[in-house]
């Protein structure tokens, strides 16, 4: 059972990277319907996969690995898990941005985007990108038994 919340653990983790990446090339680019679209589609499943991971990362921490005390007495796990809350507070930033183009594309219009605001989501998307860049430090030196 171990292996198989470790495997759910990293499909959750690759995909978040992954949504993250095509929500970095997609916010560049010009808006169209179809690209505001994908992005509100990509940020779905940026905030599923999300969800799953600290679910499964939970239940991995508390049920299937070294057990909840050996955890919260590690700095590189108490590090990748502030992270992560840090990374899930700011996605809230674009995620408003991407649902508050739902009457636009309902209408079949290209979302306007102040340049402001594109840089602001930008900037987050990419202070997202360095923070998952982090954790997966963390998440290696944690594997060596590392800041415990």
């Amino acid at each position: 059972m171990s292996t198989l919340f470790a495997f759910l653990h990293h499909l959750c983790a690759f995909t978040l990277v992954s949504a993250l990446a095509i929500e970095f090339a997609l916010i560049r680019q010009e808006l169209t319907v179809a690209s505001a679209r994908r992005l509100q589609v990509t940020d779905l499943v940026l905030g599923i996969a999300a969800g799953a991971l600290l679910v499964v990362g939970l239940l991995r921490v508390f049920f299937f690995e070294k057990g909840a005390a050996y955890y919260w007495h590690s700095h590189a796990f108490l590090t990748k898990f502030g992270l992560f809350v840090i990374v899930g507070l700011l996605s809230i930033i674009p995620t408003r941005e991407f649902l508050s183009w739902s009457g636009a594309i309902r209408a079949g219009e290209a979302p306007v985007i102040e340049a402001a605001r594109r840089r602001r989501v930008t900037m987050v998307i990419h202070i997202e990108l360095a923070a998952v860049v982090i954790i997966l430090l963390c998440a290696a030196i944690m594997a060596r038994g590392g800041w415990v």
